[in-house]
């Protein structure tokens, strides 16, 4: 007999909350059964995706209306923390947009609170997800690479999307960027490096983006690049190198991961892993190979969302229900690390000088 379909409520249909939609319209044992959002553009956007699902203005509503097993929280980042209050300590399974929170506190407040909490939490870090980037952390973890003593991430892109009102052009709604955009690659560097993050030291400023528009009399005050150097606890290093004014690109990301055996690079969106072991390859000669997506659905992040979803999905089908609080995978924990080290960042842009994590945790 099958499983029944799980019933899931997006709370904050705007951009990202209607890609959760699409993701889970696509996905076999799941549908869409509740939306949430006071802006009432963005709930007749989701509405015309899922017609079938009740709409609510605001999402206390829609947790009291008992329709949902699972809740997507894709609201704008500085609400993170009071929907979560409201949503930690009820039945439902959840998955948070990242960032989790904008600031460490609430992050840590969170993770308090989820002690509590009955089912699965986990928090939307999809890149980890993506063909390329999931190709090169198996690599990494089955040894190709060695010891890993280096990584390099790079991100060259365009400038922030507008959201609904331009909430994401302000540091104290974003958290800024190294928090709102970087924490992913603050986990990607936390997946394939052995030790933990120990010290940040960052670079960066607003050159470029935003300067010519202003919101209330406000200017946006977001940076736009940014090199970020992060120290790893067993003397390793990793290295973030980001411009929001790049994209007249190829790849938009470069992930490499360096060890004493060898280098694994990954690139997006070309899908291309390059494996290189020393003794072996040279410079110009490795193995190439295409990371194929398996997604259903590509959507808007080379259907990592969509394995996400199938990856939470299967968990929540297959783990025994006291296991639920132990769920490792895109953890509380994973998502409260990626947002000290994007404050960390932040922090030594503020000050010039390197920021420990215990400082900021």
């Amino acid at each position: 007999m099958n499983a029944p379909e799980l019933r899931y409520g997006i709370i904050g249909t705007g951009m990202m909350g209607r890609e959760h939609i699409a993701n889970i319209l696509h996905l076999p044992g799941a549908g869409v059964s509740a939306v949430a959002d006071p802006d009432p553009g963005s709930l007749d956007a989701a509405a015309a995706l899922a017609p079938a699902a009740a709409r609510f203005s605001d999402h206390g509503d829609l947790l009291a209306g008992g329709l949902c097993d699972v809740v997507v929280v894709a609201t704008p980042n500085m609400t993170h923390a009071a929907v979560l209050d409201d949503v930690l300590g009820t039945g439902v399974h959840v998955l948070v947009e990242k960032p989790l929170c904008t600031t460490v506190a609430d992050c840590q407040r969170v993770l308090e609170a989820a002690g509590e909490h009955p089912r699965l939490i986990r928090v939307g870090l999809e890149y980890r997800y993506m063909a390329p980037f999931a190709r090169l952390i198996d690599e990494v973890r089955a040894g190709t690479a060695g010891r890993v003593r280096m990584a390099s991430m790079r991100e060259h892109r365009d400038p922030f999307l507008h959201k609904v009102g331009h909430w994401n052009r302000f540091r104290a709604n974003t958290g800024g960027t190294l928090v709102e955009k970087c924490c992913h690659f603050f986990d990607l560097m936390n997946q394939v490096m052995p030790g933990r993050p120990e010290r940040v030291y960052a670079s960066g400023s607003q050159m470029v983006n935003h300067l010519d528009e202003t919101y209330g009399g406000r200017v946006p005050d977001i940076i736009d690049s940014a090199y970020v150097v992060v120290d790893y606890d067993d003397g390793a290093r990793a290295m973030l190198d980001l411009c929001m004014f790049a994209d007249a690109t190829h790849d938009q990301q470069e992930f490499a991961v360096m060890g004493d055996a060898g280098k694994v690079e990954a690139l997006v969106p070309s899908g291309i892993v390059h494996i290189g072991r020393r003794g072996t390859h040279g410079i110009g000669n490795v193995e190439s190979v295409t990371a194929a997506s398996t997604a259903a659905y590509e959507g808007l992040h080379h259907g990592s969302s969509y394995i996400e979803h199938q990856h939470f999905l299967d968990e929540i089908r297959t783990l025994d229900p006291d296991r639920w609080r132990a769920s490792s995978e895109a953890s509380l924990r994973a998502g409260l690390v990626s947002v000290a080290m994007g404050v960390a960042g932040s922090r030594s842009l503020a000050t010039g000088s390197p920021v420990r994590l215990a400082e900021v945790m």
